[in-house]
């Protein structure tokens, strides 16, 4: 783990990054190491699922900007200063690496927070149609994704490199990630929009969808329900927690990984988790508490101080 800028060392214990050297295996239980996790809100809550499931022994760091949410309605410089800033809180927390658990976020910041934080790995997410190809009966897919994720450059070098001959119908489903924020999966504006941004996706007859964006894996049921049950629906937050657990092998102390566990008890995990909002942080701690079964009262997220350090201090 690594120590935070200009403190003492803590006592607790995407894939273009160069391969880890050092002896550790790349399956690992988190022991030793700290991994900062972000989104523009409450969505991202899904990634840390996963990675409490496969790193159940990691310190795991989160937060959310709901003060600054959705991302996906925001102009691409306001989510790259706010990308720069949260990263900056993480590295000063001492991080080992940071999941950009947004897709919005990584389509508009990864690669400004790559150059920024330096020898620290950034892991972004991105919607799964490289999977989803490989997995489509009849090359009928449908994405589910924030209109700045869909509109995004990223995106679309995405579809070119991954989906030549498949028959893309794209659905931007504007407002659904903050109904979402609101906590209450059952609303009726929830149920409504699940409903909605399905129906183009049932009359194109797709067979594979994917959710292209971190709040949607939990109305995914909904989705399922509505699209039918013969159609494959990919969440990639399994993807980015592994990828996550090999790239932070090298942090690790050896010790082989069990198998994961969806189902680990709160008092086992909740002191390895820390929360942020810059949001309502008793809002976050109330959705986590639902969703995860966290036991975690959220801080509220420090803005910026004038000599806070920075990845670019390091």
């Amino acid at each position: 783990m690594r120590p935070a800028p200009n403190t003492q060392p803590s006592h607790a214990p995407q894939a273009d990054t160069t391969p880890a050297k050092a002896p550790h295996p790349e399956r690992h239980d988190g022991a030793g190491v700290r991994i900062g996790v972000f989104d523009s809100g409450l969505g991202g809550l899904s990634v840390l699922k996963a990675l409490r499931a496969h790193l159940p022994e990691a310190e795991l760091l989160y937060v959310a900007d709901s003060g600054h949410a959705p991302y996906g309605e925001r102009e691409d410089s306001h989510i790259v200063a706010r990308a720069a800033h949260i990263s900056d809180f993480l590295m000063a927390q001492g991080v080992d690496a940071i999941v950009v658990a947004c897709n919005t976020a990584t389509a508009a910041a990864v690669s400004s927070l790559r150059q920024r934080c330096g020898d620290v790995p950034v892991i972004g997410v991105e919607p799964g149609v490289k999977p989803a190809v490989a997995r489509s009966r009849h090359g009928r897919i449908g994405v589910l994704a924030t209109p700045g994720t869909l509109s995004s450059l990223k995106f679309r070098h995405l579809v070119e490199r991954h989906a030549a001959g498949a028959q893309l119908t794209l659905q931007a489903c504007p407002g659904l990630a903050k109904a979402i924020e609101s906590g209450d999966l059952q609303s009726p504006d929830v149920r409504d929009m699940v409903q909605r941004f399905a129906a183009p996706l049932r009359e194109a007859k797709v067979d594979t969808v994917v959710l292209g964006c971190t709040h949607y894996p939990f109305v995914a049921e909904q989705f399922q329900a509505a699209l039918g049950s013969d159609v494959d629906v990919i969440d990639t937050a399994e993807a980015v927690a592994l990828q996550t657990m090999r790239i932070t092998a090298r942090h690790a102390s050896i010790q082989p990984a069990s198998p994961p566990d969806n189902n680990l008890p709160a008092e086992r995990t909740s002191d390895r988790v820390r929360l942020w909002s810059s949001g309502d942080p008793r809002h976050l701690s109330r959705v986590a508490q639902a969703w995860l079964g966290l036991q975690t009262e959220a801080q509220a997220l420090p803005e910026r101080e004038a000599k806070r350090p920075t990845c670019m201090d390091r």
